[in-house]
């Protein structure tokens, strides 16, 4: 049996959003969620980047190599913490993403001071830890408040 619409919906198209107001919030959520995704897969690369840029020597592989290991992992952990299958889950996993993202930042400074790069090269990539981990932050204390905001 086929069930006819009413008459206002057959006449006229409605949007989705207009009959879940709800599905454009998480479509906007998934549409946020997608542009974090490239965006710590792009740091992963820049990450990548800049470690092959440093000097050849102990101290640039020993610094490159905590480096890579800390920013290619924003990204991956961000990925895992998209798959989550609770809220406890969730924040878990944004906390080791903004670890992560934070511990970059704190290796870029000392790549910077200890001389092997000059911060000028390093500073935008600086700034996107920087602003990873705040958004890790932000993340972590809307996902503890709950959807009460909505």
């Amino acid at each position: 049996m086929v069930r006819r619409l009413p008459g206002a919906l057959r006449e006229r198209r409605i949007s989705i959003s207009q009959l879940n107001p709800e599905f454009e919030m998480r479509n906007a959520e998934w549409n946020n969620m997608q542009d974090l995704k490239q965006r710590t897969k792009e740091f992963a690369l820049r990450v990548t980047r800049l470690t092959e840029s440093l000097p050849r020597n102990h101290v640039g592989d020993v610094l490159g190599r905590h480096l890579l290991r800390s920013g290619t992992s924003v990204g991956a952990n961000y990925r895992s913490a998209c798959r989550a299958h609770s809220k406890a889950d969730f924040t878990s996993k944004m906390g080791i993403v903004e670890e992560e993202a934070d511990e970059s930042a704190f290796w870029m400074e000392l790549i910077s001071a200890a001389g092997l790069m000059k911060a000028e090269k390093i500073q935008s990539l600086l700034t996107e830890a920087n602003e990873l981990t705040a958004i890790a932050v932000a993340s972590i204390k809307t996902a503890r408040r709950g959807r009460t905001n909505k």
